[in-house]
């Protein structure tokens, strides 16, 4: 059993992630989903290292 997520979801208008992240979605693993909007998968790669969210807008970045 994995440990409760304690980030809020999405509290945040940009997110940094990694490729060891992927595949990404929102909310991520580590937020809190009580009180989000459906997961969505978001591909980063494919639009030039950053996309947004299509419910909450956040903005997604893939640094390396």
């Amino acid at each position: 059993m994995t440990a409760l997520a304690s980030a809020p979801a999405n509290a945040e208008k940009l997110y940094t992630v990694q490729r060891s992240d992927l595949p990404l979605s929102c909310p991520t693993p580590q937020m809190a989903l009580w009180n989000s909007h459906p997961r969505v998968y978001i591909p980063v790669e494919e639009n030039g290292g950053q996309a947004r969210c299509i419910y909450c807008g956040a903005l997604y970045q893939l640094i390396d």
